[in-house]
Formats: C-alpha cells, structure tokens, sequence
C-alpha cells in the first residue's frame, strides 16, 4: 500500500478514536463539518468524499457505519486488484472491518489498527483467516510470479492439508513460517526464473537484485532489453527477483531506459554523477572515459551498487553492447527501501468547475498522487478536503510563467507535482505554457535541462464551455469555437479578426474572459459584429459561477447582451443563426439543430425511411 490512509471521521463520538488510528499510521483525520471540533480537513458529505478519495486511490478507514463505506463507494467498483483499501471502524475502536481492497493491503491494515486500538480486526478473507497469509498479497519485497494460480492453490489448502515451502529463499520467506506444512501444495521460494511451473505450485520471488543501467542517447530499447536479459540470464536471476532499475539522472528521459522499467513494471531510481561517483571504489570496471564525460567512473556498476546499499555485492560486472551498458548487483535480503530518487512527474490537471462530482477519477489520482500542488490559490482552495495536508505553492493571477516555471523546477528535482488548472488545462490554461517553457532554449529563459526531463502528463477536465452547454441543453450541436476576449496576450486586431471570421462562418461561440475592470469594450464590439450576420433574437446563455452554489443561468436576446451584466466568472455562450430556445418541462434549453430534420426529409423523399 503505497499512499497514506485518510481517516473519516463523521461524528463526536469517534473523534477520540478517529485521532488514535491516526496517530498509530501517521495519517492525516478528515471530519464532518459542524460535527466535529478537531480534524485536519473538513467535508459538508460523506458520501461524496469518500468516493472522491476511493476514485482517487486513496486508502480509505471511516470510523461510522460500514453501510456509509459500502454506498458511497459501490458505484465505482469494477476490479478489485485495483481497489485501494476501505475499511469501517466502530466508534469506539472494539472493531476494524476491512471492506475492499484485500488484495491491496486492507487486511493487513486492519490488523494493525486493531492492534493499535486494541480492538479486533473482522477479517473474512478466507486465506487469511484459515491459513493466516494471503498467498495472493505477499508482503513488501517479494514477487508472485504466477498470480492467477493463486486461487487453484488458496482453495486446494483451505480444503485441508498443507504446503512444501522449497527453494534456496525459503529460510528468508518467515512470512510464510506458520503455514500449515503437507502435500497439498508447493511454495517455492527463489531468486532464479522457473520455467513451465507445475499445478498446483505458486513461486515466490524475494526482490533482492537490482539491475544498473546506462546507454548513449536514443539507444534502440530493444538493444537495451536484449542486453538485461542476458545479464539476469546469466546470473541465473528472474525479472521478478529485481527490486529497481537505477542509472544517471542525465538518462531520466530516455526512451530506452523508459521503456525496460515500464516494461518489467519496476520503479526507476536516479542518480546524480557525484552520487555515482562514491561508489566507484566498489565497481569492477571503472573508466576515465565516462568521468570525464559526466563526472563519474561508471554508470551501469555504480548505479546497481548505489541502488543495493553498502551490503550489496557486484554479481555481474558491466557488459556493453554498441550502445547499452548495464550491470547486476545483490543484496542480502529483499529490498523494501530504494535509494535514489525517482523520475520528477508534472501533471496538469484540469478540475473542471470545482465541484467534485465534476472532477474526473484520473484528476483525482493525480492530485492524491501529487507531492506538491501548485495554482492559483483559489483553483487549489476548490479541491476542498482533497488538497488538505498537502503542501501547496501558491500564485497570483497574472503569475502564469512563474506558475509554471516553479512547477517544473520542482518536478525536476525529482518531485511529483501537480498544477492546478480550472476547466481543462489545455484550453486557456497552463498547458501551453508549460510545453512553450520546455520548447524554449535555456538561453531564452526556458527551464533547467533536470526540469526538460520530467514526465508530462496531462488530465483532461470538464471546460467552462462544456459545463455551461450542458447546463443550457445542446448549444453546440453543431459547429462551434471558443474565443477569448482578454487582449492582455493577444492582439486586439487579432481578436477582431477572429470574431468577424466566426461570424461570417454562423459558428456558435463561446466567450472566455469576456470583460474585466479594466476590459470593458470587445464584449460590445463582439456583439455588433455578431448582429451583422445573424438575427437580433439569437439566443444568449450567460453561465455564471458554474458547478459552484452560487451558479447563475441567464438567457438573453443577441441585440440585449449587456456588458454590465457579465463578470470575470461569466461564460458567453452566443448561438448560431440556427440556435433557438426550446420550451420543456424543465425551462427554456437552448440547442443547435444539426440537420436531422432535413436528412430525414430527403430520405422520406427517396423512400429510404
């Protein structure tokens, strides 16, 4: 389990033990509002938090009932190799019920709350109850090489008997120390790959080799997988016994090293040349050729030994190809803890509105991924209880570049930051001006080569025009365009140019930052425009505020916009010649009619209906 719990805590009454279960996991305590006095995070629903968390993948233990758990969370479940834990605990702590999740740890988590609360943990899992291990879930550090056995063996051991445990790590296995022992079944435990596995056996991997790697600039990762594979083969070891994969942070965007950790689904650990350089009294095969390149006598060799620890021994020196080095190194005992640091990941999140039901299950992955969250300060103050405990840097409107800049910076350090966008942040938001700071050269004010190698991914989110048109009905049925009406970046001539074009093109529009204090004048001179070419009654939707309580629909005639009754927080959504009201039982809904109408006409016509 790999993310910080949050611990729920709806009423007084659990308050008290609410903060013991924090303190025992070091985890932070979200409350009901007005219900109670001391938490880290407020909420207004439970059962709206508790899915935003669970959508997000965050480990979930409310001190309430278990039937709150079960309905905020049901509409989500599909997999439950990918549930994080939800586990419900009884107001006074007597007992821990792990709901979901126990194939990501949640058993284990509720024996250790129990035992914190001196309470009883509800397991029902049936491995874990009779045979007290769930064979599927081995602990930190080991490796189930053939997952889907697992059932067959599970079920053949609860039928009565018990398991051989074999291989050269089984003395290192202790987890699987009370396991009744028979015929049933066989547990082999081994660093060494086992080819064709016989039925009825699940092997066990102890992570405890780690694999150093180096490659000239676009390297085929082909050649780079090749040469691995050769070197664990010649150790003797499986892909599953490897803990990490570590090389140079000046390869932290190669594809070919990229590509080997996603393809064995192992964490990448860098290095910097100084860090590398410490372990050369150790390396086999040092050389001045690559010092004098980055600082450092070896890349492959040091980065196994920096990523093994002092107890690590060099087990399969450099070997190259024309374009890869890599080397194996072996540790002790599994690896639990891995030195180095990670890739820096800067994700761009658009959270839509704000409200949460609107965020997306990835944009909330993200955010309860991030180590740092990064905006404008209300954007982040909309996340709610979501962005609580998390540190966070703030920026002013009008700081977009230093926004950005500092978020890459950071993530370039080796952090996994977040930059929060309203809407979507590829449309008026930070996204642009991320990717335009990583195109700049440094000499022009673009950001440090560590900050160019970040991994950039991006979040889509529901856009201000999206929300407006599905709060007024279907007004971009047919073709549309969004324009800004802010000349801060963009030329006034350009804007007018564009307005003139997409109203001689009949597109509806939307109209992003249509007035200011100091911008009072193109949303007129946009109306005018707009009145040569299609009709006076063109209907207007004024969405204010949308997704927030204070959301405001108002619907207006094209010749009747006004510029007094539009704020910063106004979208302009103006029909096309086509768009009309349609009366319904809900109100006026404004749409765009495509042309069905006509298409069924003519196949009336040819008889094709």
């Amino acid at each position: 389990m790999a993310l910080t719990p949050v611990i729920l805590c709806l009423n007084r009454a659990g308050e008290a033990t609410a903060h013991r279960i924090a303190r025992a996991l070091g985890a932070p305590v979200h409350g009901r509002e007005g219900r109670v006095d001391v938490a880290d995070a407020l909420f207004p629903d439970a059962l709206d938090h508790a899915r935003s968390l669970f959508a997000a993948g965050t480990p979930v233990i409310g001190v309430c009932a278990s039937g709150i758990l079960i309905r905020a969370v049901a509409p989500l479940l599909s997999d439950k190799r990918a549930e994080p834990p939800v586990l419900s605990v009884s107001d006074d702590g007597a007992v821990v019920v792990p709901l979901l999740g126990g194939h990501r740890g949640a058993n284990r988590l509720a024996r250790q709350v129990a035992e914190a609360l001196g309470g009883t943990a509800a397991v029902t899992t049936a491995g874990d109850v009779a045979l007290g291990v769930a064979l599927d879930e081995p602990p930190e550090g080991w490796h189930l090489a053939n997952p889907e056995a697992a059932k067959g063996v599970m079920a053949a051991l609860l039928s009565g008997g018990g398991a051989r445990v074999t291989g050269e790590c089984a003395d290192a296995a202790d987890w699987l120390a009370d396991l009744p022992r028979g015929d049933v079944a066989t547990l082999c435990c081994t660093a060494s790959p086992v080819a064709d596995i016989p039925d009825g056996t699940l092997v066990f991997h102890p992570r405890k080799a780690v694999l150093g790697v180096g490659c000239a600039r676009n390297c085929p990762p082909d050649e780079l997988k090749r040469l691995a594979e050769d070197v664990l083969a010649s150790a003797g070891i499986a892909p599953g016994a490897l803990a990490a994969i570590g090389t140079v942070d000046l390869k932290a965007d190669e594809p070919a090293v990229l590509a080997l950790a996603r393809d064995w689904n192992l964490p990448l650990r860098l290095f910097t040349a100084a860090e590398l350089e410490a372990e050369t009294p150790r390396s086999a095969q040092p050389s001045e050729v690559v010092f004098a390149e980055i600082g450092s006598h070896g890349v492959a060799e040091n980065a196994a030994l920096g990523l093994g620890g002092a107890d690590a021994k060099l087990t399969v020196p450099k070997r190259k190809t024309a374009m890869a080095t890599a080397a194996l190194a072996l540790c002790p005992a599994p690896v639990t803890r891995l030195a180095g640091r990670p890739r820096g990941k800067l994700s761009l999140v658009g959270i839509g509105p704000g409200q949460a039901a609107w965020r997306t299950p990835e944009a909330s992955r993200l955010i309860a991924d991030a180590d740092e969250l990064v905006g404008y300060g209300l954007y982040i103050d909309l996340l709610g209880a979501v962005a609580q405990g998390k540190p966070r840097s703030d920026f002013p409107l009008g700081g977009e570049e230093a926004r950005c800049r500092y978020a890459l910076e950071r993530a370039g350090e080796g952090r996994n930051v977040a930059l929060i966008c309203s809407g979507d942040a590829g449309i008026y938001a930070m996204g642009a001006l991320v990717f335009e700071l990583l195109d700049r050269p440094a000499q022009a004010e673009g950001v440090s080569d560590a900050a160019r190698r970040v991994e950039v991914v991006t979040a889509p989110g529901i856009s201000a025009l999206q929300a407006a048109a599905a709060r007024a009905g279907a007004p971009l049925g047919h073709d549309f365009c969004a324009i800004s009406l802010s000349d801060l970046l963009t030329p006034r001539e350009d804007i007018l140019r564009r307005l003139r074009a997409a109203a001689e093109g009949d597109f509806v529009i939307a109209f992003y930052n249509p007035v200011s204090l100091r911008r009072r004048t193109l949303l007129a001179e946009a109306r005018d425009i707009l009145l040569r070419h299609r009709p006076a009654e063109t209907p207007v939707l004024l969405a204010s505020s949308l997704g927030r309580p204070e959301e405001e629909l108002r619907y207006r005639r094209l010749e009747d916009l006004q510029v007094d009754e539009v704020d910063m927080l106004t979208v302009v959504l103006v029909g096309s010649s086509q768009s009309r009201l349609a009366q319904t039982g809900t109100g006026p809904r404004m749409f765009t009619p495509r042309g069905y109408a006509r298409k069924i006409d003519g196949d009336l016509s040819e008889g094709r209906a």
